[in-house]
């Protein structure tokens, strides 16, 4: 399966970018930085396409398994305006991605009224939401990624896709659960769609879990309203 040819760059915005005084908001949710911090940390990066693969639903929920078994990932997203670099409180974050053999609920091998690895949160006070999933597998001519929308007002404001470094998803698909469906075909420089969301800053920043396996994902995505 390959996702459909990108259509031309969105206006919205897309992923916040973080350096020096920034990057501990990207690690541990975000703050308000002073004024003369917001045009150093929140930098505007272009949208990208949804896919093929989006299924509209209204499954709120912070787990999304649904029995999906895989390497722990618990995803700590945080919405923020990028102007001012304010969290944005009751946005509803939506994710969607890939099991850990390439198929997405609702299509190929799945069942049609299958709903794994979908699902909604809305944010916190600190524009934080929080999903409990898997590792993504790959399927053909795509790095390993999930999707994003960012709903405030009723209105879609963000379609992104978050990304994984290349060393890690190696070692994460020569693991039991993974190695059966190989290693990807398609690393990140080799995507058209991780540069335009990007490239590096649109990965996800990943640190161990802490008193078991998997891993903790965190980024901050900045939205125009």
């Amino acid at each position: 399966m390959t996702e459909n040819t990108p259509p031309r760059i969105g206006r919205r915005a897309a992923l916040a970018l973080f350096g020096g005084a920034g990057a501990t908001a990207l690690l541990g949710g975000a703050t308000r930085p002073a004024p003369s911090q917001a045009a150093a940390s929140c930098i505007l990066t272009p949208e990208v396409t949804e896919g093929p693969y989006w299924i509209a639903n209204h499954l709120t929920r912070r787990n999304i398994t649904d029995g999906r078994r895989g390497l722990a990932l618990r995803l700590r997203l945080t919405i923020v305006d990028a102007t001012t670099c304010a969290a944005i409180r009751n946005a509803d974050v939506e994710i969607w991605h890939a099991d850990a053999s390439g198929v997405y609920s609702g299509f190929g091998t799945s069942a049609p009224t299958q709903r794994f690895l979908r699902g909604h949160q809305r944010s916190d006070a600190r524009g934080l939401v929080i999903f409990d999933t898997i590792y993504p597998g790959w399927y053909r001519g795509r790095t390993p990624h999930i999707h994003i929308k960012v709903h405030v007002g009723g209105a879609v404001v963000h379609t992104g896709q978050l990304f994984f470094n290349d060393v890690t998803s190696d070692a994460v698909y020569r693991t039991a659960r993974y190695e059966a469906h190989g290693e990807p075909d398609t690393t990140n420089a080799q995507d058209m769609i991780y540069a335009q969301a990007g490239g590096a800053k649109a990965q996800l920043h990943l640190s161990k879990r802490g008193g078991g396996s998997g891993y903790v994902g965190s980024i901050t995505v900045g939205v125009k309203r």
